[in-house]
């Protein structure tokens, strides 16, 4: 007997007020994700896919329709809880890294274990393994302004990865960066699916970062329009 997906999304749709217009942003979408895929959401502009990431992420809520990770219905949290199921579950990405300045690589790093009952031997233990694992070992003392954008984002992934999240997301992750660096981090995106497991969820205009992913969900105009299997395909230049 096959198990139930990871995400599982049941006619779900938002709408958002601009003065007195009621403005659709999302409209019957119906869609699974199974554990251990690596999907790209893309679309133009207004098409709805960063609010449906943030729908998924529990940073926001849905208007109806039901939304379910891992079996349990996420809008029917409250507020406390649902921070608290974002804290345990959820590893962000997003394109401008949101890494706080005055902290060092290792410290921004750090910051998700603070919440949990780990002691500093153990939190220093699992923070320079994780930014070992993304090739910065040496750079851990250094503060944000002192890292590249690569860099910079690589530390952004091992603070997603570092609590051991149910799902990433990531929100255009490569979008501020170089070529080189871009595919940098699309190739350790792909580790972190292939050998680790992890679920990822990416919104991207690019449809080369798309390639990187095991499948692209297609949106316009708020509605689901189709699904294709991506490439899965390294983006590194041989």
């Amino acid at each position: 007997m096959s198990s139930a997906p990871l995400v599982e999304l049941r006619q779900l749709a938002k709408a958002y007020q601009r003065g007195d217009q009621i403005v659709p942003v999302l409209t019957d979408i119906t869609l699974d994700i199974e554990e251990g895929e690596f999907i790209a959401l893309m679309g133009p502009s207004g098409s709805g896919k960063s609010t449906l990431l943030n729908l998924i992420a529990g940073i926001d809520k849905p208007d109806s329709g039901k939304l379910l990770i891992g079996g349990l219905d996420i809008t029917r949290l409250s507020e406390a809880d649902l921070a608290d199921w974002r804290a345990a579950n959820v590893g962000f990405i997003f394109q401008f890294y949101n890494l706080m300045p005055v902290l060092t690589a290792f410290e921004n790093v750090e910051l998700p274990l603070l919440l949990t009952s780990l002691s500093r031997a153990e939190r220093r233990e699992r923070v320079e393994i994780t930014l070992d694992m993304v090739g910065l070992a040496d750079r851990m003392r250094h503060v944000p302004s002192e890292l590249s954008g690569g860099q910079q984002q690589r530390v952004a992934i091992a603070r997603a990865v570092i609590a051991d999240p149910t799902l990433i997301v990531a929100d255009e992750p490569t979008g501020d960066l170089d070529r080189n660096s871009a595919a940098d981090i699309l190739n350790m995106m792909q580790r972190l699916n292939q050998e680790m497991r992890k679920t990822i969820i990416m919104v991207t205009h690019d449809a080369n970062a798309a390639h990187a992913a095991k499948s692209v969900v297609h949106l316009e105009k708020g509605e689901l329009i189709g699904t294709i299997k991506g490439r899965g395909e390294s983006t590194v230049e041989e």
